[in-house]
């Protein structure tokens, strides 16, 4: 993206300091209210785009960006973005994990308080003019038992705040150990504990298969009589249905709910409905993350992370893609130019279909999280033959190729190198293996293939290599010099290399490497094939040179 400014497209009321920070790297466009249609037409121009709730990246509009490469989802959840899509299309999808930690812990702590006082229901009494104190009894938090499930950021900040007003707390979490739990003041349980004791339930996980529908008509029938519940995190996570019928049963006390399965919330949702029981119900319409600091600190984190991603290559909060968080990527990145070449260059060694990788990463390199070099791997070994692939997709392509794919650390370093990355591939018929190494210089590192097929070698990743393998005698070397000769083509370098296994005499088995300044033309391969002892003949082009 370096030779011209990529294009941002922002929406759904983003605060517009977001804008202020991508204008440094990119173009802008602000548009905080689009229409689905409208989004659907502006979509297939743009580079990135930061949304919120509001807006839906469904299928059809990641179907319609042709040049997106990034989804920022200013907040935590990213339900409104279809991200097997965007996977598979090669979009990565971030969000902001962290920047509306205390405005979502406040406003769940403020609903704890709402539920167990009934404060909306005595505001909107007394300005209806009516002094309903002795309809809106209470009950303390003080001495309650509080089933937290989730202890993520937002899930801890509640459970302290919660502790220090004097409540138990119960934690489920199948993260949580319990020396951890027990440093933090609280205690590690299974679910069927907070069911059996809780007299309230606050909810602070995702929203995934596991949790979907966790509280429904069943697990509602298990819990504590007289149990209140909050949910500030996910719509989906309580069965709005069977949470209605349960506090209209008098199973379930009160509910405090923020968010929704259908959002803006339609008339006819079962808790709008409760009527006399509709008091014991306090409903916001997904106020968690509304603070004015929250929405600032979600819209900077977010177009910080866009910026960084055009600029570096980082994804820190990569919803489908968490290896490029820069943790994970900075030990290898300058190793991950040279993984691509050795994935394209190993590729073109084979007319078969690939049915194995393997990568295999030795002395210095064993130390390190190897995935983001199996990525660029798959990315150089995929693209032949294929467009689009990049780091987001390359591994869901593998998986649909059925290409087995296996990661390999030796911590013995090579005699002969300090850091070796072997590639391997298995096809339906052979095997071809292609080392690399990057070594120090006064300037920049610089990357050498040093093996080929058990051969052994220094060679420059120039986007022109012929390689030959051949019978080791005399005149082999001019007879494919002479055809690319009189093909018009340079040769920029040569070597010969003899296998490292066998003899080290003429009359073996050798292969001879040409660096060229041009591309081999068409059928000049099957020209040299047909030269007399000539095994095989490979044309390698690298568009990305190391």
């Amino acid at each position: 993206m370096r030779g011209s400014k990529p294009k941002v497209l922002i929406t759904d009321n983003i605060n517009v300091q977001a804008a202020a920070v991508l204008r440094e790297c990119a173009t802008v466009i602000y548009e905080p209210k689009l229409s689905h249609e409208q989004l659907l037409e502006k979509i297939g121009d743009v580079d990135a785009l930061m949304v919120r709730s509001a807006s839906q990246v469904s299928k059809d509009v990641l179907m319609q960006a042709s040049r997106l490469k990034i989804v920022g989802r200013a907040g935590v959840g990213t339900d409104n973005i279809d991200l097997a899509e965007a996977t598979k299309t090669g979009v990565v999808v971030i969000n902001s994990p962290d920047g509306n930690t205390i405005a979502a812990a406040e406003h769940t702590i403020g609903m704890l308080f709402a539920l167990a006082r009934h404060i909306p229901q005595g505001d909107t009494a007394l300005k209806a003019g009516t002094w309903a104190r002795s309809k809106l009894l209470g009950i303390e938090l003080f001495g309650k038992t509080l089933g937290v499930v989730g202890f993520g950021k937002i899930g801890r900040r509640v459970a302290r705040t919660c502790v220090s007003l004097g409540m138990k707390v119960l934690v489920y979490d199948p993260f949580l150990s319990a020396t951890v739990a027990e440093s933090l003041g609280v205690q590690a349980v299974d679910m069927d504990l907070i069911y059996d004791t809780a007299d309230f339930i606050t909810i602070h996980a995702p929203k995934t298969k596991e949790t979907l529908n966790l509280f429904n008509k069943e697990t509602l029938a298990r819990c504590k009589p007289g149990l209140r519940i909050v949910n500030c995190a996910r719509g989906g996570i309580v069965n709005e249905s069977d949470l209605a019928q349960a506090i209209q049963s008098g199973g379930i006390a009160g509910a405090a709910i923020d968010v929704f399965d259908e959002e803006p919330v339609s008339k006819d949702n079962p808790l709008l409905n409760l009527g006399e029981h509709a008091e014991k119900v306090v409903l916001t319409p997904h106020l968690g993350a509304s603070t004015e600091e929250a929405q600032i600190n979600v819209a900077f984190d977010v177009a910080e992370q866009i910026k960084a991603f055009f600029e570096y290559g980082y994804a820190k909060n990569a919803v489908n893609l968490p290896l490029l968080r820069p943790e994970i990527l900075e030990p290898v990145k300058d190793y991950m130019p040279m993984a691509e070449v050795l994935g394209c260059f190993v590729s073109q060694l084979t007319d078969s279909p690939v049915r194995g990788v393997e990568i295999v990463a030795s002395g210095q390199l064993s130390a390190f999280k190897t995935e983001p070099l199996t990525l660029a791997v798959l990315k150089g070994l995929l693209s032949q033959g294929r467009e689009g692939v990049n780091y987001v997709n390359a591994p869901a392509i593998a998986e649909n190729n059925s290409i087995q794919v296996k990661e390999i650390l030796d911590k013995q370093a090579n005699k002969s190198y300090l850091n070796l990355l072997e590639v391997r591939v298995i096809t339906e018929s052979d095997s071809h293996a292609v080392a690399g190494t990057l070594t120090p210089n006064v300037s920049a590192s610089v990357f050498r293939i040093v093996s080929v097929d058990n051969y052994q070698m220094t060679l420059q990743a120039t986007p022109h290599i012929l390689i030959a393998q051949h019978h080791d005698r005399p005149g082999m070397i001019a007879g494919v010099a002479v055809l690319l000769g009189e093909a018009g083509v340079n040769i920029s370098a040569l070597q010969v290399a003899r296998q490292s296994s066998g003899s080290d005499t003429a009359g073996g088995e050798s292969t001879m490497v040409f660096n060229l300044d041009n591309p081999l033309p068409a059928g000049l391969d099957q020209k040299i094939k047909q030269l007399g002892g000539i095994y095989s003949c490979h044309s390698i082009t690298l568009s990305t040179q190391a």
